[in-house]
């Protein structure tokens, strides 16, 4: 008798294929910066510039994000869970690097980022496991470091019907319990609910160095 799949790999497994699916759909609605409202783009630009390292775009899609912060002379390397949409960003984008990573495994050295950018991209994520992905960014985030985490504001923590596949949302508060447990301190809280969409919420948590101290007390 063979083994059942574990929940979380059936997760993954869902979620890749439903992307995998609409990954041209994805691309020609939200597959360029010029596509996303100009406050998004003014929040990532502000929060990328003083950013002094590598900086990683986690769950990067089409790669037009990474781009993005290339252009504004970051070190960028993209990764997202499904290979077909790292294979269009590789040829979208030839200038920035991009591979396939689970939240659980960013493949990134301990505290060797300046910052991460993660647009949306927990969003499908039970939120069960949120919390070990936020363990993983603060795991690969400098002391000091930034984390920039876009997701869908809600008045609970609670699924809706997401046009590729379930997704959650989530209110600020509790998004910022998890990343305070995970090792983060929380610097900006933006909300925002536009006609016909979906309320959005982003955050910009520092990674606190109370991990490093405690490693070296």
């Amino acid at each position: 008798m063979p083994m059942a799949e574990p929940v979380g790999d059936r997760s993954i497994t869902e979620v890749r294929e439903a992307y995998t699916e609409r990954v041209e759909e994805y691309i020609s609605l939200l597959g360029s910066v010029a596509d996303t409202h100009e406050l998004d783009s003014e929040l990532i630009t502000r929060w990328a510039e003083p950013l002094a390292g590598r900086v990683l775009d986690a769950g990067c899609g089409p790669g037009h994000w990474s781009d993005h912060l290339r252009q504004l002379g970051h070190e960028v390397e993209g990764v997202d869970l499904t290979p077909a949409f790292v294979g269009r960003a590789g040829e979208r984008f030839p200038g920035v690097a991009f591979r396939v990573a689970s939240f659980d495994d960013l493949g990134a050295p301990d505290a060797g980022l300046a910052g991460i950018l993660a647009w949306y991209s927990l969003i499908h994520l039970e939120p069960e496991r949120v919390p070990s992905a936020l363990d993983e960014f603060a795991r690969c985030i400098a002391p000091g470091g930034s984390l920039l985490l876009g997701f869908f504001d809600g008045a609970s923590i609670e699924p809706f019907p997401h046009k590729v596949v379930t997704a959650y949302f989530w209110p600020p508060t509790a998004m910022a319990e998890r990343l305070e447990a995970a090792g983060f301190m929380i610097e900006e809280v933006h909300t925002r609910t536009d006609p016909g969409r979906r309320p959005h919420a982003a955050t910009v948590a520092r990674r606190t160095d109370a991990e490093a101290a405690s490693r070296t007390a």
